[in-house]
């Protein structure tokens, strides 16, 4: 990819874990960075250093401090995209939200259980969000030819852990509109895959309880005796989106150390 090259990855959760490390090794391919990520101040700092190394490649890095599920900031950010970036410039779209409720389904004390307004916004941000994202860019006209959309699932999607159930749905519902994209979206040359990463140190694991048994299981358990790294991540996305790789589409694709595999 030549360096005068205006083309696009749109990252989708870009300021920590998997985002902001795609962000990097896409920005190591030669592609520019949108941004979108939501921080407060006191984590912006991290936001400055990511924007930092995709510059010290070259490339551009323009970021967004907005909510990626709210309807009116998505459409501002899409249409100043649509500004900067000519028809065609996205080759990537990775979302990579992770902001959801972690409650049980049921409980002795109902307001322990998850709400309705819980389990919709869960749904929204961590699932429907990439369709309102995907067809934000589409209808821009913004995906080039031979683009690919990446969506970062987990094996959450078909097994269980207390309190994950309303993020094990959302996760479930990505990956059927992953399926869904990928079928209506080929004919205009875009692929679409779900990423399964394995167990991942990452500020989003963090915040599920029981965490640290999810670590100390992958580290026994994974074939490679390590946790997935963000990077690891990262690297099987660059690949994945080269000229050649357009008939691996509509998949769940597990990038793991063959976790997902052990019982």
């Amino acid at each position: 990819m030549s360096n005068a090259s205006p083309t696009w990855a749109v990252i989708l959760g870009a300021s920590s874990g998997f985002g902001a490390a795609c962000s990097v090794e896409l920005a190591k391919s030669g592609y520019h960075i949108f941004g979108v990520h939501l921080d407060r101040k006191s984590t912006l700092e991290n936001v400055e250093r990511v924007m930092a190394e995709v510059r010290s490649t070259g490339r551009e890095a323009v970021f967004f401090n907005k909510n990626a599920a709210d309807e009116e900031a998505r459409a501002e950010v899409v249409d100043q995209m649509a500004q900067r970036c000519p028809a065609g410039g996205v080759r990537v779209l990775l979302h990579s939200l992770a902001f959801g409720t972690l409650r049980p389904l049921v409980a002795e004390n109902p307001k322990d259980a998850v709400s309705k307004s819980q389990m919709d916004m869960t749904l929204d941000v961590m699932a429907n969000s990439l369709v309102y994202w995907s067809q934000g860019l589409f209808s821009r006209k913004l995906f080039a030819r031979g683009a690919r959309i990446f969506a970062m699932t987990s094996a959450g999607d078909q097994r269980v852990w207390p309190t994950y159930g309303p993020v094990s749905a959302a996760k479930a519902a990505l990956e059927a509109h992953i399926r869904q994209l990928a079928v209506e979206l080929a004919p205009h040359g875009i692929g679409a895959n779900a990423i399964r990463a394995g167990v991942t140190d990452t500020p989003a694991l963090r915040k599920i309880p029981g965490n640290e048994q999810m670590v100390e299981w992958a580290r026994t358990r994974n074939p490679y005796r390590r946790l997935t790294t963000p990077e690891d991540v990262a690297r099987a996305i660059v690949n994945l989106s080269r000229e050649g790789s357009e008939w691996i589409t509509g998949n769940v694709i597990g990038v793991d150390g063959g976790e997902f595999v052990v019982d």
